[in-house]
């Protein structure tokens, strides 16, 4: 018979103090709680808990150390239609689990109905079919590690798959490829550092689950949005043949990455779980106490309220599911050293009853909260759910992905009319969704392309998605993609090529130009390309993976990503900190704007000009000498002076330099050749013509 001692009821989870372990485990309609131990035979040997306090059963263990395999059994009443779903036959996973060995076996044993009847109550063990929690050692040697607390108007954010980055290279050890271990690499390392990013920003790593109806087709859940286990990093990216080794390997990522400046973002799903809707398997907190976790049907708890298109929404009005998720929130930020968070579907976060809520709980315990307010914290400002949409909505110290920005930019280098003045606000930080929040340019989270969606290639090659491979009809995915194929679907060649290759490079210079942060996705600078499919959640194989061949035939636009990271770095005018004020201020002697909006010939634009549904082009004048915000250090910017030249018109247009703003401008960026060899002088008066559909950029000498 295994020692037990009475423990204590926090924290929650299992916790290792170099001697033994305690267990701790809320549920408040349970009845009777059963730590189960694994040993490795897979023989099962249960202890039951009998201290209970504030609804927390607890124990502590001594001897038991890490890698002892756990989980739960839980009994108490099963009544589906009054919300209570409590069945011992079936081992849960720890929601405080530190790590998680193995996956689902999808078996009738891992559901609590019988399939055909889903208010009976099936009785068959699940222990052989579900994983299982890990204890773990929470000893590290950090050393020196520092967050690297880089402002966000510095900062150039990488969206990067853990395996889809890294499966591929090349000069990375095979047996490391896909792994935390593999986004540590130098070679990654000196990769992201070549693009000016200085965080990546990691699609879900916590531990999920692949449905069983994605198994059936040969697929997985390659994206990840199917959380299981809120403390667990997930175990397939793990190289370490240790048990419960992916904490060691996810810490030393964070080291590594921490040593070159690069600060790590985590892409988290706390507005659901994988245990889905009222068919979908018993496997954590549906068995625990579902009342307290998940939100149900007013006048029929067994189903459950959905906002996320996936089945279920965790109940964000119970201050025990709050806590979860703040204690998860700390863990990651404390103990596992990530920067900050973007946060799935935001908008649910906000839902403690129906409405979005910017004032809910969640938001003021983040607010107050001594750790979490200092993060990155980093919205998916919509949900599934009524007004769902809330770009621009979030409070004061979150910023958000910004998805009017993403349209709005589509739009304009597809040609659409019109475009002009939304297209002006997006490129200065969006202040018409920002400022009066007392929010600064850089709450944009400005992006073109992300996991979701096209890449940059595909958003010039495609006008329709193309999405056979997941098993779907091509039914998945937005059909809504603003996009343009330049004149034939699919591969070409020739001027169709030619083309696409300005358009990325379009897309991309708008993005490191525009006020806000930039988000580039992984593998846009590579070229990469799912063949049209903007939906490939599914996809773990050649069509979602970076292909690090394609550097050899995309040196080019590699090169000019780099080279507009290099200009963004050095020039504090394309980061400013605060908005353009759009009237004059004092400059070198000079009494000039900080911004003008000018035509083609030259001059300021007009009403009739910004509202004219066929002008396709402008020119931005950016005044380095107007910056009046401080450093840092309390010390006043001064930056060089640029004109930006927007021409998504199909031909060239000429643009005549205004004689107000400067004698003599150079060079700096065409978008319409790759490497930009123009080494002539422009003088005030002058023409500069702009080739159709391209951006030209003068710094003034």
């Amino acid at each position: 018979m295994i020692e037990t001692w009475p423990g204590d009821p926090y924290p929650l989870g299992a916790t290792y103090d170099g001697a033994g372990t305690n267990f701790a485990l809320y549920t408040e309609v349970g009845e009777r709680v059963e730590l189960c131990l694994f040993g490795e035979d897979n023989v099962e040997e249960r202890v039951a808990l009998t201290e209970c306090e504030g609804f927390v059963w607890h124990g502590y263990l001594p001897g038991i150390g890490p890698g002892q395999r756990y989980g739960y059994r839980v009994h108490g009443p099963y009544d589906p239609s009054r919300g209570q779903r409590c069945n011992p036959s079936k081992v849960l996973l720890d929601p405080y689990a530190k790590a998680i060995e193995g996956g689902v076996q999808w078996d009738q044993a891992v559901y609590g109905y019988h399939f055909g009847d889903p208010d009976s109550r099936e009785d068959t063990d699940s222990a052989s079919y579900v994983p299982k929690s890990i204890v773990v050692n929470p000893f590290f040697g950090w050393g020196h590690d520092r967050p690297p607390a880089t402002p966000y108007h510095d900062t150039v954010i990488y969206e990067a798959h853990v395996r889809g980055l890294t499966i591929q290279h090349p000069r990375i050890p095979e047996r490391i490829r896909g792994t935390y271990a593999a986004l540590g690499h130098p070679e990654i390392i000196d990769h992201l550092k070549g693009l000016g990013v200085t965080a990546v920003e990691l699609m879900p790593v916590h531990q999920f689950v692949t449905d069983d109806t994605l198994e059936q087709r040969d697929l997985t859940n390659y994206w990840g949005y199917n959380t299981i286990g809120f403390f667990a990093p997930h175990n397939a990216y793990s190289s370490s043949g240790e048990r419960g080794g992916q904490v060691l390997e996810f810490k030393a990522m964070v080291k590594a990455l921490h040593e070159a400046s690069i600060e790590v973002i985590l892409d988290v799903v706390y507005n659901h779980t994988a245990e889905g809707n009222h068919l979908g398997p018993t496997l954590s907190m549906r068995g625990i106490d579902n009342e307290a976790y998940y939100r149900l049907v007013d006048d029929d708890q067994r189903y459950y309220m959905d906002t996320t298109g996936t089945g279920n929404s965790l109940l964000m009005r119970s201050p025990h599911t709050l806590q979860m998720i703040m204690d998860s929130l700390r863990y990651w930020v404390i103990e596992m050293h990530v920067d900050g968070f973007r946060f799935d579907l935001a908008s649910t976060l906000a839902r403690e009853l129906h409405e979005v809520d910017r004032l809910s709980a969640f938001f003021d315990l983040v607010q107050q909260d001594p750790v979490l307010s200092q993060v990155k914290l980093i919205a998916e400002p919509w949900d599934v759910g009524p007004g769902g949409y809330q770009v621009g909505n979030f409070p004061p110290r979150w910023t958000e992905w910004n998805g009017r920005y993403r349209d709005t930019i589509r739009d304009m280098w597809r040609g659409e009319p019109a475009a002009l003045p939304e297209f002006a606000s997006r490129l200065t930080g969006s202040s018409d969704l920002y400022q009066d929040d007392s929010r600064r340019p850089a709450a944009s989270i400005n992006f073109v392309t992300c996991h979701d969606g096209f890449t940059l290639r595909d958003l010039v090659s495609y006008n329709n998605k193309h999405n056979e491979a997941n098993g779907e009809g091509n039914r998945d995915g937005t059909d809504d993609n603003r996009s343009w194929n330049c004149g034939e679907e699919g591969p070409a060649s020739g001027a169709v090529e030619a083309l696409r290759e300005q358009q990325k490079r379009n897309f991309l210079a708008t993005l490191f130009l525009s006020q806000g942060v930039p988000m580039l996705s992984h593998g846009d600078e590579l070229g990469r390309t799912q063949g049209g499919n903007n939906n490939a959640y599914c996809q773990d194989n050649e069509i979602s993976w970076v292909d690090w061949s394609d550097v050899r035939e995309n040196w080019l636009l590699l090169e000019f990503t780099q080279q507009l990271a290099r200009l963004r770095s050095d020039h504090p005018v394309f980061r400013r900190r605060r908005f353009f004020f759009g009237r004059a201020v004092r400059g070198s002697g000079d009494e000039l704007t900080d911004i003008a909006w000018l035509t083609p010939s030259g001059n300021e634009m007009t009403d009739g000009d910004w509202h004219n549904g066929y002008a396709k082009s402008l020119c931005v004048f950016l005044n380095g000498e107007a910056i009046t915000e401080p450093d840092r250090r309390g010390r006043r910017v001064v930056d060089d002076s640029f004109l930006l030249m927007f021409n998504a018109h199909h031909d060239i247009i000429r643009f005549s330099i205004p004689k107000d703003f400067g004698d003599v401008w150079v060079p700096e960026i065409d978008t319409a050749v790759p490497i930009s060899i123009d080494s002539k002088l422009y003088r005030a008066g002058e023409e500069v013509p702009v080739a159709g559909r391209s951006v030209r950029v003068l710094r003034r000498a």
